[in-house]
């Protein structure tokens, strides 16, 4: 039976330090309903000297993971607001999750201009 390109990997597991905290409701913590916490977390964590064509496998099947998760967004979240450095969070990996902090960083100082701008117009009215 041939097994998937990731199983073969040696990757670390989920250091229990980077575990998020927060409740997501009254029913507890949001992490506890992931997919990922329950057998498949070495997927999200890159081994070292880890080929690049493994990794971007890696990353897919982790992708795929997060894909059916009934709290990724909540996960996506949490790595953005950390920021989390390492790893496959939410079905982002740290690569992305830079691109959309940068893409928020970008419109949040629009965003400020333009209240700026509108504030000054308001004044001059």
């Amino acid at each position: 039976m041939p097994q998937p390109p990731h199983s073969s990997l040696q990757v670390a597991a989920v250091p229990a330090q980077r575990v998020p905290g927060r409740d997501r409701d009254q029913d507890g913590p949001w992490h506890t309903e992931a997919v990922c916490r329950r057998d498949e977390a070495g997927l999200f964590f890159a081994p070292s000297k880890e080929p690049t064509a493994a990794r971007l496998s890696r990353e897919d099947a982790a992708k795929r993971v997060c894909a059916r998760c009934p709290v990724m967004v909540e996960c996506r979240e949490h790595a953005l607001l950390q920021p989390e450095p390492y790893g496959v969070w939410g079905g982002l990996t740290a690569a992305e999750r830079r691109v959309v902090l940068a893409r928020r960083r970008r419109r949040d100082l629009e965003l400020k201009k333009a209240a700026r701008a509108t504030g000054r117009i308001a004044a001059a009215g």
